[in-house]
């Protein structure tokens, strides 16, 4: 956390729960006064209050903040205001001279006044959050955020019996309670299509959880505690507002499907593909990714992948890794992507491959070898093809097209290498090249250069 920012707690909190990736969280011993001073911070509908009442300017106003450098020191700032009223008042010195020694203090005193305007905006801001809170604390005791049917499921957890499946989707649920994470033997849980903001903490107890539904509701981010639910083997969060997964979701090693698709991604974990080894689907459409890690080469068992509508600038060069990947979608990256690489034909098990509506122009002259592609989709792509017609053609055909093409560059390479092998042997060639067309005239009755020359006739005759 940056050291300026400490002096503004509430602020530093709220804006590593509404960005995680951006903004690092508090101090420990920050954390602990605030949960002092603000015992329901953590509860969701707070928490979600808190972080809609941040404005869309407060990136840029952080960003000046920090760029600032250290504030003048309090003494330097009082001197240099004593010394510019001294300037002032002295008459002896000529109107230049007085405007270039007043400039020296100047500066200091113009970036303190920077300083006091940014801090006093920050200032503001942290004494709004703390009516914003008191504000979203009365509402808690007057509404009735908490579902009744969720209550109901948790008493019957609590008096022990055994609930392993809970469908609470179309509930219009704003709040989950804590003590949701206390039904350790939760196997499936449906909490789609809802109004929630953000998922408790307490969630990492469902320790046997292995589905997990929480597409179609408004979630901002997803608590780092996720990572603990290492029974978790389907994850959808379709449908919401994320605009990243947590870096801790990579623990989640018995993952099997995510399907994050129709948020506002801009990226991937880092590390996602060293924890996800066993993930078979990832579904990552209609966000704003533009890259992907080089990790999730790492994810061996990956077979579906849809990526479409996103802003892919590339692949990574390890892409050809995923020999699992039967299904792979990135249509509709539109300008971004505009080229494959070679190991892209290294997907030995890669059946439909579609590249629509992208400015991809060429496809790498291994592209034959994807011997198992049956459908391929290449339209609204600027590709160079010659006949164009071609791009239009079933994937075994392109395939063959590709084949041919590679065959032909193969050979026109060894013809190449041929010819300057040649150059190089230099007197030779001329003697090899005189040879051959001894020979020639041999066979044909001809003579060489006229009247035949037995000499050479002789030496030739020897030699072959």
């Amino acid at each position: 956390m940056d050291h300026d920012l400490e002096i503004f707690p509430l602020l530093s909190y709220v804006l590593h729960h509404s960005d995680p990736a951006s903004h690092a969280p508090p101090s420990l011993a920050i954390q602990q006064s605030l949960a002092n001073r603000y015992p329901l911070l953590t509860n969701p509908h707070v928490i979600s209050s808190l972080i809609e009442s941040i404005p869309s300017t407060i990136t840029q106003t952080l960003y000046v903040f920090g760029s600032l450098g250290p504030r003048p020191d309090p003494l330097a700032v009082s001197s240099a205001r004593s010394k510019i009223a001294e300037i002032r008042e002295n008459d002896s010195l000529s109107p230049e001279d007085a405007a270039k020694e007043e400039q020296l203090y100047a500066t200091v005193v113009r970036l303190e006044e920077v300083h006091e305007g940014y801090e006093k905006q920050l200032r503001d801001l942290e004494e709004e959050l703390g009516r914003v809170y008191a504000s979203a604390v009365e509402s808690l005791s007057g509404g009735d955020e908490v579902n009744e049917e969720v209550l109901a499921v948790i008493k019957e957890a609590e008096d022990g019996g055994v609930v392993e499946r809970i469908d609470l989707s179309d509930r219009e649920l704003k709040l989950l309670p804590d003590a949701l994470g206390k039904i350790v033997g939760l196997v499936s849980l449906n909490l789609s299509r809802n109004n929630l903001k953000f998922l408790p903490d307490t969630i990492s107890g469902l320790e046997k959880l292995e589905e997990l539904d929480l597409s179609s509701n408004r979630l901002v981010s997803l608590p780092d505690s996720i990572g603990l639910l290492l029974n978790l083997r389907i994850l959808n969060v379709t449908g919401n507002k994320l605009t990243s997964l947590p870096e801790s979701i990579a623990q989640c090693r018995s993952l099997v499907e995510l399907d994050a698709s129709f948020n506002n991604l801009t990226s991937l974990p880092a590390n996602i593909g060293y924890g996800l080894l066993n993930l078979e689907r990832l579904s990552i459409q209609l966000n704003k990714i533009r890259f992907f890690p080089n990790s999730m080469c790492e994810m061996r068992s990956l077979r579906y992948l849809d990526a479409h509508m996103n802003e892919i600038h590339g692949l990574p060069i390890a892409i050809g890794r995923l020999t699992s990947l039967e299904v792979m979608n990135l249509s509709s990256n539109f300008s971004d992507l505009t080229e494959l690489p070679d190991t892209i034909s290294d997907l030995a098990n890669l059946r439909e491959l579609d590249l629509s509506n992208n400015q991809i122009r060429v496809l790498p002259d291994s592209f034959f070898r994807l011997e198992k592609l049956e459908k391929l989709n290449l339209d609204q792509n600027p590709l160079e093809f010659s006949p164009q017609e071609m791009v239009n053609q079933s994937a075994e055909t392109v395939r063959e097209f590709m084949r041919k093409r590679w065959e032909e560059m193969v050979e026109e390479e060894q013809l190449r290498s041929v010819i300057e092998a040649e150059k190089q042997q230099g007197g030779a060639t001329g003697w090899l090249s005189w040879g051959s067309s001894i020979v020639t005239s041999l066979f044909s009755g001809g003579t060489h250069g006229g009247a035949a020359k037995k000499p050479k006739d002789s030496f030739l005759n020897e030699q072959l």
